[in-house]
């Protein structure tokens, strides 16, 4: 076994451990009508959001000194380590805040620049998808994969929000994508995400990703079979928006949404 690949091994160990760590801290707060505060992006954040954080840099600090860290609420430390943790302490902080149970830890490893290991843990349905480069993807310590579904037309397409998607550049093309699937749903966040990775769904569309969103995604698909990339094809967690499919479907959802990707670039 290669050194990297001990390494990658022992990060996907420690990663899903201290992600389970910082879920229970945020269970603390949840279904307790906790407080939120507007940041400055306009984007809500509670006590829950920077306890967890502070948790997942203290243990990451404390167990591999010297690695970077970029969190969401608390920024970058140790810029210029060849090991960079990518945290979101609370993805679905709107939901969290309401009491639905459909919000993520989540932890992104990069080694060298490379997106190598991803963890998505939602505390509150107690579900954990791991995924490290070369070992694969596992739902609850078990293998998972995407969908072997190549028709479109049976498709379970996911967004965030509906809402947003039709009112922003991407309008017509998610209109045309929505007709010609079989149904579609707004099970949003990384919660959709991992509903791919793990079969039970097919499609996610993100318009808006930001790099600890992502962080963890572009690992987990590929190990689980799928593919995840940036609205024009790219595959990265830095493309400021995400598509995750089963890989089968990944091209003729792109097509779908090409007329509003080329319109929103010529614009």
């Amino acid at each position: 076994m290669s050194d990297s690949r001990d390494r990658i091994l022992e990060f996907m160990t420690e990663a899903e451990s201290f992600a389970r760590e910082a879920g229970e801290v945020t269970l603390r707060w949840f279904g307790a009508g906790v407080d939120a505060e507007a940041k400055d992006d306009g984007t809500p954040v509670t006590v829950a959001d920077r306890h967890a954080e502070t948790l997942l840099r203290d243990r990451i600090s404390d167990r591999f000194p010297g690695h970077a860290i970029l969190g969401e609420e608390f920024g970058e430390t140790g810029a210029g380590s060849d090991v960079r943790w990518i945290l979101d302490p609370i993805d679905g902080t709107k939901s969290f805040i309401r009491g639905v149970p459909l919000y993520g830890v989540l932890i992104g490893i990069e080694l060298e620049g490379e997106p190598v290991v991803g963890v998505a843990h939602f505390p509150a349905t107690r579900e954990t998808v791991v995924a490290g480069r070369g070992f694969g993807a596992r739902y609850n310590g078990n293998p998972c994969a995407v969908s072997t579904n190549d028709d479109l037309g049976v498709a379970l397409l996911l967004t965030t929000d509906d809402g947003a998607v039709t009112s922003s550049h991407l309008a017509d093309g998610w209109e045309a994508l929505r007709r010609r699937v079989g149904f579609s749903r707004t099970w949003g966040d990384a919660y959709g995400h991992m509903l791919v990775a793990t079969g039970r769904a097919d499609i996610m569309v993100d318009p808006e990703l930001s790099p600890w969103d992502a962080a963890p995604l572009l690992t987990i698909l590929r190990e689980a079979g799928g593919t995840f990339t940036s609205l024009d094809g790219e595959e990265t967690i830095h493309g400021g928006s995400g598509i995750s499919t089963n890989g089968l479907l990944h091209d003729e959802v792109l097509d779908r949404l090409r007329a509003s990707l080329s319109q929103g670039a010529a614009d």
